[in-house]
């Protein structure tokens, strides 16, 4: 069993940026891909970024360029800085885990409760 609790949301004007961070704990954090994906109202949940045990990188085309993900394998976390944001971006955001985590939420074996990330034009 692995816990998430992500944390970083807010409100910021189109432009800004946030960092969201997303803790993990119950079990070996390093032998999980963690990734970030998000579900604005009335739309399903859409993935936005992955990092795999490696270290490889993977992002959604509309967040290339703007959003980093990264993880502290010591600190069993994982982060999503997101720069330029849009309003488009705005989302509730929910970080997950998974031992064959790809682009498709039906991979993820946990998630987090999510963070409301919402972007003022």
């Amino acid at each position: 069993q692995v816990q998430l609790v992500e944390s970083g949301g807010g409100l910021v004007q189109a432009g800004g940026s946030l960092r969201l961070s997303c803790a993990a704990s119950g079990r070996t954090f390093s032998n999980y891909a963690m990734g970030w994906f998000r579900q604005a109202p009335g739309k399903g949940r859409e993935f936005v970024a992955t990092i795999n045990w490696s270290g490889a990188l993977y992002y959604a085309d509309s967040v290339k360029g703007r959003f980093t993900i990264s993880r502290d394998n010591a600190k069993n976390s994982v982060y999503l800085q997101m720069n330029s944001l849009k309003p488009e971006d705005t989302a509730v955001y929910y970080c997950a885990a998974g031992l064959k985590l790809t682009t498709a939420p039906s991979t993820a074996n946990y998630w987090g409760q999510g963070t409301q990330v919402t972007v003022s034009s």
